[in-house]
């Protein structure tokens, strides 16, 4: 971090266009206001996953809307802020479109940095740690390089339609349906947390996915925090240089 008055700020799981674009265009705008306030002292900004609801990257078709957001984002990368993106479970199929137009690099797995000393493990958090069996057995058959290849030869009109009503009538792009604190023990992210720690340390965690807010310390020098999201909590993180904290917007 360049100056002590700089911040990182973390988001995830705006679900744009869920359940309607038309319901979701409030939540667009909070989500834009956010973005112009932690402008003006933002030493870097990370977007953890599923901004969208759903996303598809055809050879020359990205879906509309969403000008808002990504005319934003523009705005902030243009003027020298970085951004990073992490792809979630809904917008898992990003390709180079926000690196390409954006200059936003966009991240498929976790990734470590390191900020004032303290490292972070950062990631959207779908499909780690023990469980989830399911969805992980799903999630190869999204990401399938040959499944990618025979979504992209519907019509986009067809294929986002479809898509948009598997994610969100049905849930089947969604690992997660449960946003109920389940215990310490059945955190799947927690129980990955403390594993990743048996074999080096990290001072924070940070992952998107549960849509639930939560900080928990997971030994003396380590702490697992998941964002929570822009539908019903409007949560965010911040490292000053010195600690990390959830707040609300």
């Amino acid at each position: 971090m360049t100056s002590s008055s700089k911040k990182i700020y973390f988001a995830s799981d705006q679900h744009l266009g869920a359940p309607t674009p038309e319901a979701s265009f409030p939540r667009e705008q909070k989500f834009v206001a956010w973005l112009d306030e932690v402008k003006h002292d933002a030493e870097a900004i990370f977007l953890l996953g599923d901004l969208f609801d759903f996303w598809f990257e055809y050879k020359t078709v990205v879906p509309k809307g969403f000008v808002r957001v990504l005319g934003k984002l523009a705005e902030i990368r243009d003027s020298g802020i970085p951004i990073y993106f992490f792809v979630g479970n809904h917008d898992l199929w990003m390709d180079d479109y926000f690196q390409k137009e954006l200059n936003i690099p966009v991240y498929h797995t976790t990734k470590e940095f390191s900020f004032n000393g303290k490292t972070f493990l950062i990631g959207h958090g779908d499909g780690l740690g023990p469980g989830d069996k399911g969805y992980k057995r799903m999630k190869k058959v999204f990401t399938n390089p040959f499944s990618k290849w025979i979504f992209r030869w519907l019509h986009p009109d067809i294929g986002v339609k479809l898509a948009q009503y598997l994610s969100v009538k049905n849930k089947l792009i969604s690992g997660d349906d449960d946003v109920k604190f389940l215990g310490e023990e059945n955190e799947w992210l927690v129980q990955y947390a403390k594993l990743k720690l048996e074999t080096k340390h990290y001072d924070y965690f940070v992952f998107g996915h549960r849509h639930l807010p939560m900080e928990i310390i997971l030994n003396e020098n380590s702490k697992y925090i998941n964002l929570g999201d822009w539908i019903g909590y409007f949560t965010y993180g911040v490292f000053d240089g010195t600690a990390f904290e959830l707040k609300k917007y």
